[in-house]
């Protein structure tokens, strides 16, 4: 038994092992219709004992088991994040008898005004993220021209099939059918994931391509593909199910667990146990919220869908940009172990430090190139992609200029986010609205943030006794930051300073120097005679409660302001300003027009933009995890041994050039 599926048992309350002596009160685990379940159901039978069968649930991973198995180097970090654990001894895929999933169609309260709008925002999430239980699709294919007819193939021998009353004759039949019923469409068969993978034989070859019908062997998107189709046909594939998500009224030759509720056309007649009329709403509800048990592999435990699908859509985000592989240009020794565990995880990643060397050797492997963006040289061929790699806004406990490495970065495949002078990626997402249910789990992560007193760099410190006041929060930044170059406009800490004063003269301006310049790491201001207070070290979440207004030039604790409810002013362009949550007195590019809310800018900026990894198990996590990873201290990357190193490169700041490649 895998050990994911194991550890899932375990904790829905099971002690998985091997089944040579049976106790009285144990119960016999099977694999679905695996060849190896006939050898449980007699050990079953044999000892009078409870059989359970267990199952994929319908959104397992980024590629197929078997596939995953062949990944060495992924072993113990692949797996469901969901299984069906029926108790029932049936199995979803199963009509010859009822399983607990039908029992749950049929007669479960489904109307439940919770529930169901639980089960609206993941039909919609999963149509943007053009999820299915499989994921090694590339989204950016495109379907065919629409108007065909699609007919789903499936693996040769698969256990839905011979137990969902169908054989090798119904796909010929359903060809037919489909010929038959639409005489002048094209016919697209869709072969599956695991005959493209190489790994299983479907029904249909390219021998069947004759005329109007075409084969599907490209990795595309299952909702792209649905979103053309003017009808669909399946014997008992997920598919199906998907199609009637996406508003289609199948043609089923089997019997799945889809059947029978009113939301197909069922060839293989009425199924009498269930009688029940449903709406896809309902369906969903009972098939992807209620009947699996969801895994969190980051934080070992039961989880809700909600977090599974939080967590796959990270996997999904790191397959789909690190898929091909990347040649990363010009980084830094000591960045090297974090890059390749974030970003190299489906490919190793090639290090180089030539331009022309990482341009040639992306053209002949099909690989992006990933430079550290105050190193991007620019003017890229339209035939490379280039993402510009930066640390993220949730990024550790420790400087990155004392090498601690990050739980976080951003890449941006069109400018980078602290440059306002070109478009970048998370401006992009700033102005769109968030998918659905994205401003939910915004919401819930700001409250999280606050709560927990997360920030960037986590520091700590506490805070000195203030004077009474009005108090204003003026963060310091580091001199050569890129974002100061970029979007301060020739402006200083110190300019912040004085217009604050100038425009809030009882005002107590409470300077709060940037980290890196109190570590001595980077040049910067330190000290000034402008500010009433200037902090040492301290906390930045305390800092911020404790002012009632922040002013700043394009310092990321604005940002950290903003979420915590406190106005900010701005002299510079940072990513935040001019979306109508800043007052500001820089100048905003004319391509930031949308109007947003704080949701909208903490989900574009937090959760969409970033990847994260988690510390403890190595995988990409959602935010969230990283949060608590940070809340709590637990599995967080340290670099002790290199901060000597740092040190000196403070010291010897002014020479920065020297060593700052990457």
């Amino acid at each position: 038994m895998p050990g994911r599926v194991r550890r899932i048992l375990e904790l829905s309350g099971f002690s998985p092992r091997p089944a040579n002596w049976p106790g009285g009160s144990d119960c016999v685990g099977v694999w679905g219709h695996s060849p190896l379940a006939p050898n449980g159901e007699a050990l079953a039978r044999a000892r009078d004992l409870p059989l359970i069968r267990i199952e994929d649930a319908f959104l397992r991973s980024v590629m197929p088991g078997r596939a995953e198995g062949r990944l060495a180097r992924w072993r113990g970090r692949v797996g469901p994040l969901g299984v069906m654990i029926d108790q029932t001894g049936g199995v979803h895929f199963d009509a010859t008898g009822p399983s607990a999933l039908e029992r749950l169609l049929a007669s479960a309260p489904l109307d439940d005004a919770t529930l169901l709008a639980r089960a609206r925002d993941g039909m919609a999430r999963i149509a943007a993220t053009r999820l299915s239980k499989y994921n090694a699709h590339d989204i950016t294919l495109p379907a065919p021209a629409p108007g065909y007819v699609l007919v789903v193939d499936q693996t040769a021998g698969d256990a839905s099939i011979t137990h969902g009353g169908a054989t090798w004759a119904d796909f010929r039949e359903m060809l037919f059918l489909a010929m038959e019923e639409h005489p002048r469409a094209r016919i697209l068969i869709k072969t599956h994931p695991e005959t493209l993978a190489g790994l299983r034989p479907g029904h249909f070859s390219p021998e069947d391509a004759q005329g109007r019908i075409s084969l599907c062997t490209d990795a595309i998107a299952p909702q792209t593909l649905l979103e053309g189709a003017i009808a669909v046909y399946t014997i008992s594939s997920q598919l199906g199910f998907e199609a009637i998500l996406q508003g289609h009224r199948p043609v089923v030759l089997g019997r799945p667990f889809y059947a029978g509720w009113g939301l197909s056309d069922d060839r293989k007649g009425p199924i009498p146990r269930r009688g029940r009329k449903l709406t896809r709403t309902q369906i969903f509800a009972a098939a992807m919220i209620l009947a699996p048990s969801w895994y969190d592999p980051c934080n070992d435990r039961l989880c809700s869908f909600e977090a599974a699908l939080d967590q796959l859509e990270a996997e999904i985000h790191a397959f789909r940009e690190d898929g091909p592989g990347h040649v990363a240009l010009g980084m830094r020794m000591w960045k090297r172990a974090a890059l390749q565990g974030i970003f190299g995880q489906h490919k190793p990643l090639i290090f180089r430090n030539s331009r022309e060397e990482a341009i040639a050797l992306a053209r002949s492997s099909g690989r992006a190139v990933l430079v550290w963006s105050s190193k991007d040289p620019g003017n890229w061929p339209q035939d490379v992609v280039c993402r510009r790699v930066e640390d993220g806004f949730i990024r550790s406990r420790g400087l990155g200029a004392e090498l601690v490495p990050p739980l976080s970065l951003v890449t941006d495949d069109l400018g980078i986010y602290y440059d306002p002078g070109r478009e970048s990626r998370l401006e992009t997402l700033i102005g769109e609205d968030p998918p659905p249910g994205g401003r939910q789990r915004a919401q819930a992560l700001i409250g999280a943030l606050v709560a927990r007193g997360v920030t960037k760099y986590n520091l700590g410190g506490g805070l000195p006794a203030l004077p009474q006041g009005h108090r204003i929060l003026v963060p310091g930044q580091v001199e050569d930051d890129a974002s100061v170059l970029l979007g301060g406009h020739g402006l200083g800490v110190a300019d912040v300073i004085s217009r604050a004063r100038a425009e809030n003269p009882e005002a107590i301006i409470i300077l709060k120097p940037h980290p890196d310049v109190l570590a001595g790491l980077r040049p910067g201001l330190a000290t000034s005679d402008l500010a009433d207070v200037v902090l040492g070290p301290c906390d930045a979440a305390a800092s911020i409660e404790a002012c009632h207004e922040v002013w700043t030039l394009t310092s990321g604790l604005g940002f950290e302001a903003l979420i915590r409810g406190k106005p900010v002013t701005c002299l510079g362009t940072p990513f935040y300003a001019g979306w109508g949550l800043t007052r500001d007195f820089g100048p905003v590019p004319a391509r930031r027009q949308a109007r947003v809310d704080i949701e909208t800018l903490v989900h574009a900026t937090l959760i969409a933009y970033p990847r994260y990894v988690d510390p403890v198990s190595g995988l990409p996590c959602p935010p969230e995890t990283a949060l608590e990873r940070l809340a709590e201290s637990r599995g967080l990357p340290r670099a002790p041994l290199l901060r000597g190193l740092a040190r000196l490169q403070g010291i010897f700041a002014s020479q920065a050039h020297l060593w700052r490649r990457g």
